[in-house]
């Protein structure tokens, strides 16, 4: 499967995590966030940027393989009513924990905040599988188009 990541130009030629906590991991987990299309990873770069980026940026295609294995899939019946909140980091990130320290999967998928309908996967870069099942293809040129802020 094809995964996407709108990435800074400088940060997109490799497959890497910085270990900065967010909604589904805490600090100093390894974890890629992408979507399931380049529409969604710009809709959720855009809620985090809230401004016009003033460097470049470049999209992601990433590979994984399709074995349903790798797969832990978070459904939204077994979240808080109000998972969407920034009050529910704590426990979305507890869920994101248990799921990377156990390394139960190589990939979480998880409802977007932004389009519950529509699927984000994070990525464990220390799962035993990574490097061997997820895969650069290629990063494409990437445009902001100003209407967005």
């Amino acid at each position: 499967m094809e995964v996407f990541r709108i990435s800074s130009k400088k940060h997109s030629k490799s497959l890497t995590a910085s270990g900065v906590s967010n909604r589904w991991n805490k600090d100093n987990q390894f974890v890629i966030y992408t979507g399931e299309c380049r529409s969604l990873s710009t809709l959720e770069n855009v809620v985090h940027l809230n401004v016009m980026p003033a460097i470049k940026f470049e999209v992601m295609v990433i590979s994984i393989a399709d074995d349903e294995r790798l797969f832990k899939r978070i459904q939204i019946k077994d979240l808080p009513s109000d998972w969407r909140s920034d009050a529910q980091y704590p426990v979305l990130q507890d869920i994101g924990n248990e799921w990377y320290i156990n390394r139960e999967t190589l990939v979480l998928q998880v409802p977007s905040a932004i389009i519950q309908q529509e699927f984000n996967y994070v990525i464990n870069t220390a799962h035993p599988d990574f490097l061997k099942m997820v895969s650069l293809i290629r990063h494409e040129e990437y445009f902001w188009d100003e209407r967005l802020f």
